[in-house]
């Protein structure tokens, strides 16, 4: 591991986060952010952020568990934040194979190894975090409990009928337009630099909007646009996967706001009924991010899975 560059606002009062590059074992470099714990360590929080995001949108989550007593490791996924894009245009999110994002699951494993992370870990994800997460758990991934936000396990395509979607990405990539960004995946520029706070699909905090846009005109370089044709067909054919598939053995929290419009509620709810060990914590007023939503709901939120890492320590 190599020191890698962690970003701040100006006046920021908290802790930076040890930042470190890595190389996936296909030769793609990969950043992680680490944030020691504050108090006697109680175990460690794997962060595995969605799509779009990048390390540094979670230093504020991470101050709370790290004052809770747990060392926060997280992870910019290829082709995003300040991991390598995948291709010239590194506007659109891409990525040639859905199955590569656990190449960087499993360099993220072996770098908590080598960072002697405090055990036991357990899993936090959010949206498409939960997508990798759930496959890299049917892998036998080393935690001792999971909390999905709003998982990615199906995606909201609102009107469109699935297989057009993925039939669409399959003959973009046939026309060697895989690359380009699919319409209706979102905005060709950054989602928060291009939509407004009163139709915004994420929060209604606007402090945390605020944070947020701030953090995205500092940086323009962290952040992308839209899906690619090639991440959406990709992404829909490993949620079709994973949803044959039967729900591991692990205590697992999964919480889901009743303003969902991204992910697909109804992929969730099915998931939920065939995972006896997961727990539903359905949250009111909350949208897409749950984690960057009002205070009331996350501390709401950060208090439920608190107390299920410690119910599962």
């Amino acid at each position: 591991m190599e020191p890698a560059p962690f970003h701040q606002l100006p006046g920021d009062p908290l802790r930076p986060a040890d930042a470190w590059w890595l190389t996936a074992e296909d030769g793609v470099r990969l950043r992680i952010a680490h944030w020691r714990s504050q108090t006697e360590p109680r175990g460690s929080v794997l962060l595995l952020p969605g799509r779009t995001e990048y390390v540094e949108k979670y230093a504020r989550i991470a101050r709370t568990l790290t004052d809770a007593g747990y060392d926060v490791l997280s992870i910019d996924w290829r082709g995003q934040g300040m991991s390598a894009r995948l291709q010239d245009n590194p506007r659109p999110g891409h990525v040639r194979e859905f199955a590569d994002y656990q190449l960087d699951l499993l360099e993220m494993i072996v770098a908590a190894t080598e960072l002697d992370l405090p055990r036991p870990w357990h899993l936090l994800s959010h949206s498409m975090g939960g997508c990798i997460a759930l496959a890299g758990l049917h892998a036998d991934l080393p935690v001792q409990s999971a909390v999905f936000s709003a998982p990615m396990w199906g995606i909201n395509l609102r009107q469109m009928p699935q297989g057009v979607a993925v039939g669409m990405a399959y003959l973009a990539g046939r026309l060697g337009r895989g690359g380009n960004a699919a319409p209706g995946s979102g905005s060709a520029g950054t989602y928060l630099l291009d939509e407004a706070f009163s139709a915004n699909l994420l929060t209604h905090d606007a402090d945390q909007w605020a944070i947020m846009l701030r953090e995205a005109s500092a940086w323009p370089h962290m952040t992308i646009g839209g899906a690619s044709y090639n991440w959406v067909g990709k992404a829909l054919n490993e949620c079709v996967r994973l949803s044959r598939l039967p729900s591991p053995n692990i205590p697992t929290l999964v919480t889901l706001g009743d303003e969902e419009r991204i992910v697909s509620t109804a992929a969730i709810r099915d998931r939920l009924t065939r995972w006896p060990e997961a727990e539903l914590l359905e949250m009111a007023g909350v949208r897409h991010e749950v984690m960057m939503c009002t205070p009331e709901n996350r501390a709401r939120f950060i208090d439920a899975a608190l107390m299920h890492f410690e119910d599962h320590a």
